[in-house]
């Protein structure tokens, strides 16, 4: 199976995945890379040889102005043999070999190029162009030739101003008003109308890429082409590690698969790792010998192995039956507990291990083996970890040992400080401070539990009375279950950093109830804080799960916490009865009020324009308009 074939399935099935960031979906969209274009047929003039060049941009093709070709195009060596021009670019190609693929693509590469002596021929229009040779363009990708179109391409803009190359308008805004080469400061690149290009002139470009493709196809010019950046793999590496490729090679039957019965074949443990740039197996006489499964004659085994990330790209398979010792994996139990619900994972994953898991799932349902398309319904993308302006690596020495932080403050508070840091889908920065924080917050819930466990009540359930609650008392309750709620939800969607601030803020919410509220005699407020305390060490057992094991203990409990189902909230106790409304006049904050909750948009502009501090502010200005944001805002245009 090919990743090509799979290229239009690939990039037609990113829209299904509505629950993936964005971001990935569109880094998988331009890996794939799909683009449809042509295949234009030019010619060199003193020679005749073909140069074919595949281009997006078509309706550009009468505003080429110089050709330019990769550095290590077979053609160049030909076109400039026993020239003057032949020593100077052999040593440009020479120092172009030097640089890595991503450094030739790179934006900030400086543009260098040499004209090798020899001219193109446009098959549209007769004109000739000089042909170049460049340090951005690449041999593998498209044809290794380019049109430079510097009217209508910023790149080949500042290369053609560079060198002094010609420039020709062929798409403008209007008719009326056409672009001048001597006067533009950059490349023209949005839609307009077709000028200075023969009988496709005053025609709109997003309309002529048609009529132009037509036009070559039927001139024998050029041909319709769609094209991917997505490449297939080459699965193999001449490396010890990695699973054995089950081929055989016998010089009468040639290339034989090893039969079912005598897989999976095994890495032998006689290898001598030589460093000469060979495979290692090759040094096994026991691995490379091996009888022909066809006709018993003597053989050799494969001695490449597979790259580690063909495993990594259908892992998750072997989840749903990891005891399996006949298959990869069990297709029944499979098709049962797949596709993964959730996924969570690095965004430098993106084009790689997730495009190729995508692969390889849809080569496998093909297979007849799973039922489904897409390996996993809901993507997440964690960020990176950042200390003294660096992210955290063993190279540079910025890492922090999980092991220091155990032994000083305690493995639970290295684990909600890494929640608490920000949110988890973006990168964050370290602070020896945060997490001193962090440690303080978790001793503080462990005082007030000790401190007031001689109030709680396991039986609170039952002494509740609402009737009987004071403004207070009702106040604790229903922060108790607006935190079940918030964090019900947040956790779902991975907003641990204010699941964290949440739980803070309910110890402050318990500590003030407490010291100013709490009734040692009343059977209702003992009920109340005993509430606050068994739902606080409940969900806080994401966050801190060996503090929340021995709260629960401190309760009375004698199971482990992990056994208790999370709590459900009452949405009628966890109901405001105030909100506090923030009025704004022209923008700028004067005042904070409070608000029945549920106050429409008609009552809630009286009651601002009401306020005596608003009225004052105000001073008798002109009201030009009143915007409200129900439950929320007032700003008071004067």
């Amino acid at each position: 199976m090919r990743a090509l074939d799979y290229a239009d399935r690939l990039l037609e099935d990113i829209d299904l995945l509505e629950y993936w960031p964005e971001r990935v979906r569109s880094m998988q969209r331009n890996w794939i890379g799909k683009s449809i274009g042509v295949i234009i047929n030019f010619k060199v003039h003193e020679t005749g040889d073909d140069v074919p060049v595949f281009t997006t941009r078509q309706d550009t093709i009468y505003g080429v102005t110089y050709m330019v070709l990769a550095p290590e195009h077979p053609l160049v060596k030909k076109l400039i043999a026993g020239t003057e021009y032949e020593s100077s670019v052999k040593d440009f190609i020479s120092r172009v070999s030097s640089l890595t693929e991503i450094e030739r693509q790179s934006t900030t590469l400086e543009k260098e190029g040499m004209f090798i002596g020899k001219h193109a021929v446009n098959p549209m229009n007769g004109d000739i162009v000089p042909i170049w040779i460049t340090n951005y363009v690449l041999v593998d990708y498209g044809t290794g030739a380019v049109m430079g179109v510097p009217a209508h391409d910023q790149r080949d803009f500042e290369f053609a101003k560079k060198y002094g190359l010609g420039i020709k308008t062929v798409i403008s805004p209007s008719l009326d008003s056409i672009p001048d080469p001597e006067t533009m400061e950059c490349a023209y690149i949005d839609p307009g109308f077709q000028v200075n290009s023969g009988e496709f002139n005053g025609v709109p470009n997003t309309e002529s890429k048609d009529a132009i493709i037509d036009y070559m196809e039927e001139n024998g010019i050029g041909e319709r082409k769609i094209t991917f950046r997505l490449r297939d793999w080459l699965i193999s590496r001449q490396r010890y590690w990695g699973t054995p490729i089950p081929i055989i090679y016998c010089d009468k039957c040639g290339m034989v698969p090893v039969p079912f019965e005598q897989l999976p074949v095994m890495l032998p443990t006689d290898v001598k790792f030589t460093g000469r740039g060979e495979s290692p197996l090759t040094t096994s006489e026991s691995f490379m010998s091996v009888d022909c499964p066809k006709c018993g004659s003597k053989a050799r085994r494969e001695t490449d192995t597979m790259a580690t990330w063909i495993d990594s790209s259908w892992y998750f398979l072997r989840y749903a039956s990891p005891k399996e010792d006949k298959l990869p994996f069990d297709p029944e139990k499979a098709n049962y507990w797949l596709p993964v619900d959730q996924y969570v994972g690095g965004v430098e994953h993106a084009v790689l291990h997730l495009l190729y898991s995508r692969f390889f799932t849809k080569m496998i349902k093909d297979m007849g083996l799973v039922n489904f398309e897409e390996p996993f319904n809901k993507l997440f993308t964690q960020g990176m970890i950042y200390k003294d302006g660096y992210k955290m690596s063993k190279s540079r020495g910025n890492v922090v040992s999980p092991d220091f932080i155990c032994s000083k403050y305690g493995a639970d508070t290295g684990r909600m400080f890494i929640l608490f840091i920000g949110p988890p889908d973006l990168d964050a920065e370290w602070s020896d401070q945060g997490i001193e924080g962090v440690y303080r917050f978790l001793n503080r819930v462990w005082r007030f539990f000790d401190a007031n466990i001689k109030n709680y009540n396991g039986n609170w359930r039952s002494m509740l009375d609402n009737s009987n609650l004071t403004t207070d008392e009702k106040n604790i309750r229903r922060k108790t279950h607006q935190i079940i709620k918030k964090l019900t939800f947040d956790i779902e969607r991975f907003h641990f950093n204010t699941a964290v601030s949440a739980l803070m803020e309910m110890m402050n919410d318990m500590t003030a109830f407490r010291d100013n509220s709490f009734n040692a005699g009343k059977p209702e407020s003992a009920a109340v804080l005993s509430e606050a305390m068994e739902m606080l060490s409940i969900i806080l057992s994401p966050f801190a799960p060996h503090l929340a094991d021995e709260l629960w203990s401190l309760l009375g409990n004698k199971d482990f916490i992990y056994n208790n189902q999370w709590p459900s909230y009452d949405s009628e106790i966890a109901k405001d009865d105030e909100v506090t409304i923030v009025i704004q006049i022209n923008g700028k904050v004067r005042e904070r009020i409070q608000a029945p909750a549920g106050i429409d948009k008609d009552e809630l502009k009286e009651l601002a324009l009401a306020n005596e501090h608003i009225k004052t502010s105000i001073n008798n200005a002109e009201i030009k308009k009143v915007i409200v944001i129900e439950g929320k805002l007032v700003n008071i245009v004067v």
